[in-house]
């Protein structure tokens, strides 16, 4: 896999502008009312809710709009139209692509998801055509440490599948349900998270040239850039060069 880059390393390197700092912190917002809604406002009881509230608090956002996204899930009002939707497609060269949502419309969702693979030389596929190709996993970040090896066996007592040492960071992953686990186990022994999370992994991934890749990676901006889509997941595997220039 020498010379080649993961969507989520790409997405990693990229960052987030401060124009975008906005939309972060609503769809954010919406991932902690939808978990309070599905499982009560109480993070030491609600798993979901737990790895949600991290995941703003690492991204900065404020505590007033961490607790109004709470109120709202487990009250009445906007949240209560809020519904979870998954997209599968392609994209061009074939990689399969997954797309979450959150919306309150599911017709204007599913509308702007379906013009933007089209317009972007993908296609979107019926349910179940990639999800297969996926599996459920938490992955935990950190930055690259000098005692690599010694982190990576802290993660592996604590209950990790695998940790991969990066040339900038270290991923440890794991099962869903040992993620929150794990990460006490790092940060107890003074290695420090800079995110953890329930994502989807390719089970197999497809290899893409360079202008594959580069039509890919713009379908999988301008999916990300919609207001209803809260994360996007591919199987593709691009060119380093593209990755940087992109």
């Amino acid at each position: 896999m020498s010379g080649h880059s993961k969507w989520s390393s790409i997405k990693r390197q990229k960052g987030v502008t401060d124009a975008k700092r906005g939309q972060l912190f609503t769809k954010l917002g919406r991932e902690i009312t939808i978990a309070a809604r599905n499982g009560g406002g109480d993070s030491a009881a609600n798993f979901r809710l737990r790895l949600a509230v991290q995941k703003a608090r690492a991204e900065n956002m404020p505590n007033e709009n961490i607790e109004r996204a709470i109120k709202k899930g487990i009250g009445e009002g906007e949240a209560a139209a809020l519904e979870e939707i998954t997209y599968e497609g392609y994209g061009p060269g074939g990689a399969a692509i997954i797309v979450e949502a959150m919306t309150d419309n599911r017709n204007r969702t599913a509308a702007e998801v379906r013009s933007t693979f089209s317009r972007n030389g993908g296609s979107l596929g019926e349910s179940g055509c990639v999800a297969w190709q996926f599996e459920s996993k938490g992955i935990i970040l950190t930055a690259l440490q000098s005692d690599a090896e010694q982190v990576a066996l802290v993660a592996i007592d604590a209950g990790a599948d695998d940790v991969i040492i990066e040339e900038d960071s270290i991923e440890v992953y794991t099962v869903p349900e040992d993620i929150d686990t794990v990460r006490q186990a790092l940060e107890g022994n003074e290695v420090p998270v800079q995110s953890a999370e329930v994502t989807l992994l390719p089970t197999n991934t497809l290899e893409l040239d360079a202008k594959e890749a580069a039509q890919t990676l713009r379908l999988l901006e301008r999916l990300e850039e919609l207001d209803d889509v809260q994360r996007v997941y591919t199987n593709a595997i691009f060119p380093a060069e593209v990755a940087a220039a992109g």
